[in-house]
């Protein structure tokens, strides 16, 4: 089969990387309609592509050479080196690129080639994992397709990357743009059904991903939203419209001038046709995906600016989770209007806290988790550098032969492993166990956490610490949950206090509210787990309660609000008599004091393997109350030794770091 082709230059930046993965089979199709094609097996070169007035078409290229584009078609030829996981505190690129970047690469791209729009695969993105989904980028009004610039290499990691460009001079209208990415969707659904399909509009980009969803209901979508445009008639963008429509062509600078906040440097990149041309593009799109709501079943998740100076994107955001069936929102700090450009927020950072990442029709909690990356790492450590330096951890574990060592050297190096702990007050200490472990043994701990946690609060909105527990590795305790981390060797993290114990009451520093009977030893035998009882304390060091539970019970306004939040929360171990069944959730009030420090105490490792203990409740039970015993006597011993740390106050590490430049985790301590 012959190709007859317009020749248009192409910059590099837009052809497809040599790591894309391929289909067996090169994908044709034209804007104007019809079936897709696939090329017979043949390779050849193409100098061009049709003009959108023609037949335009979108190719699976395979190499780049000298600004043209190279193809290989047909065969079932496919990549053999993709990645099968990624290694925890992988590299994902992000912060290697900046706006900076952006704006140099679209004044390249930005000149007219007299081409269609067409998709690419940004070079940065490089070889994704196997079985990655398709992710498609939408771009804003500028059309250039390099909103990810940021975020590319981390992206390219786990999604099949593919963003949309739409030259500066084309004219394409609404209808064959929709139709454009959706016989692209529709193309990558009946190549692979059982995968979800992305796709990541951005302002104007948002309409186009809504309409091609409400034309596509029952294609699984997941469809991400930043500071989409549908808000246009309440925005300035009319009032803009209006006057470039009215003022003469030699007034376009100044009117960019004025608007300058509003249009972000649109008028640098589109000339007054162009953007005008754009902008009733935008009208008639906001309009028909807004008019298409009710009828979208896509899974929607909606990032939005708190002050975004284009849109009203909070507003907004708020507006289409009344309106979609199945939305959440996750609000960004800021008032970018383009959050994507900022270093602020690495959006896979978000997908993957928000559970949204999965590879198929369900989103699985183990088999799709994505570890921690280097970046996230980072920014939390170096984030919270002041609460690291005010607790300041000490980590000793014990080995095999019942010595104490400083540092995590008894930790067993194969899984699964179950680690059972008491929980201090909030859970202070989880995210200090989160990122040792990780710089320590390179291992995520995989919590087990109250599903309030992790849930979306008021008006589906996804709160920040939920996002943060999810990347570092928490999941709802369940059963299953717990079943399917041991099938998979994981490290688990449990506290079988629950909510009653990190939500403890006055008097109640380092208590234990266990259930009378064992609710994890079977399971964990079942595998062959290890099993680590390990102690914690140090919240008395560096806070106070001065309000708890039984406090604000006697305060009526306080008691009635408690009972009704009380009443529409998840409840666990409900049934349960004594305490453990007692799990009111609430805050306590508390105060900070000058901080001590945090020790951690991992006991002897109990390995379950070959114990009778499956078939036999009193072993299993006896065990149990072994796992209780030696917690207790953990916080005992840490209780005890750390009368005898010469740096457990806070002055005193900071005067000694000061001079030996120590990192906050090597402060010395007691001799164990």
């Amino acid at each position: 089969m012959k190709l007859t082709a317009n020749s248009f230059s192409i910059p590099p930046y837009l052809a497809l990387n040599a790591g894309c993965k391929f289909r067996s089979q090169v994908l044709v199709r034209s804007l104007s309609g019809g079936d897709p094609e696939a090329l017979a097996s043949e390779s050849y070169r193409v100098d061009g592509l049709p003009s959108v007035g023609e037949r335009s078409r979108v190719r699976y290229l395979k190499d780049v050479e000298n600004g043209q584009l190279s193809h290989e078609v047909g065969g079932k030829k496919r990549r053999e080196d993709v990645l099968e996981k990624l290694e925890v505190l992988w590299d994902d690129g992000y912060g290697t690129q900046s706006s900076k970047d952006f704006s140099k690469l679209a004044k390249d791209i930005m000149k007219p080639d007299g081409g269609p729009p067409r998709w690419f695969c940004p070079i940065p993105c490089g070889i994704p994992l196997k079985d990655s989904p398709v992710l498609l980028y939408l771009p804003g009004l500028d059309g250039l397709g390099l909103g990810l610039i940021l975020h590319e290499k981390a992206l390219g990691k786990v999604f099949e990357v593919r963003s949309l460009h739409i030259p500066v001079q084309d004219r394409t209208p609404l209808e064959d743009l929709v139709q454009f990415v959706e016989e692209t969707v529709r193309l990558e659904h009946a190549s692979s059904p059982e995968k979800p399909i992305y796709l990541i509009g951005d302002s104007f980009g948002g309409c186009l991903a809504l309409a091609v969803a409400a034309r596509n209901p029952t294609i699984d979508l997941v469809i991400i939203l930043v500071n989409p445009a549908t808000s246009f008639e309440k925005s300035q963008l009319p009032t803009l419209l209006f006057l470039l429509e009215a003022l003469p062509d030699v007034l376009y600078g100044a009117l960019n001038l004025i608007f300058s906040s509003a249009i972000r440097g649109l008028g640098d990149i589109l000339p007054k046709d162009a953007l005008m041309w754009r902008l009733k593009l935008l009208q008639s799109a906001a309009a028909y995906a807004n008019s298409h709501l009710q009828v979208i079943t896509a899974e929607v998740l909606v990032l939005a600016s708190y002050k975004d100076k284009l849109l009203p994107s909070k507003d907004e955001a708020l507006r289409l989770a009344r309106s979609l069936k199945n939305c959440e929102i996750c609000f960004l700090n800021g008032n970018k209007h383009r959050p994507l450009l900022e270093s602020g927020d690495n959006l896979l950072t978000i997908i993957k806290g928000a559970s949204k990442y999965r590879r198929t029709s369900y989103h699985d909690s183990v088999k799709d988790y994505v570890p921690p990356s280097m970046s996230e790492y980072r920014r939390e450590s170096d984030g919270h550098w002041l609460y690291h330096l005010a607790t300041s951890p000490v980590m000793l574990s014990t080995l095999e032969d019942g010595k104490i060592v400083t540092g995590l050297a008894g930790i067993p190096s194969d899984g699964p492993v179950l680690f059972v702990s008491n929980h201090m007050l909030f859970g202070l200490d989880l995210f200090i166990l989160f990122l040792q472990f990780l710089k320590e043994k390179r291992i995520t701990l995989r919590g087990l956490g109250h599903p309030e946690n992790l849930k979306a609060d008021h008006q589906s909105v996804i709160p920040d610490i939920s996002i943060i527990l999810r990347v570092f590795g928490m999941l709802p305790v369940t059963a299953i949950n717990l079943f399917k981390l041991f099938s998979s060797k994981s490290y688990v993290l449990l506290y079988p206090g629950g909510a009653r114990e990190a939500l403890h009451r006055k008097g109640e520093v380092h208590k234990l509210f266990w259930p009378e009977e064992q609710e994890f030893v079977r399971m964990a035998a079942k595998f062959g787990a290890t099993i680590i009882p390990f102690g914690s304390v140090g919240e008395d060091d560096v806070s106070e309660m001065i309000m708890d539970y039984n406090d604000m019970m006697e305060i009526p306004a306080l008691n009635n609000s408690l009972q009704e939040f009380n009443k529409k929360a998840v409840r666990l171990r409900q049934g349960k008599e004594g305490e453990v069944g007692n799990q009111q959730l609430h805050l306590p009030l508390v105060m900070p004091k000058v901080p001590g420090r945090f020790y951690y105490l991992f006991g002897k490792p109990i390995k379950t393997k070959g114990l009778e203990v499956l078939n036999d409740k009193e072993i299993s039970q006896a065990l149990y109350l072994q796992i209780k015993c030696e917690v207790e006597k953990n916080i005992a011993y840490l209780m005890k030794k750390r009368e005898e740390d010469p740096y457990r106050g806070f002055m005193k590490r900071v005067a000694f770091q000061a001079k030996t430049r120590t990192p906050y985790d090597q402060v010395p301590t007691f001799e164990p």
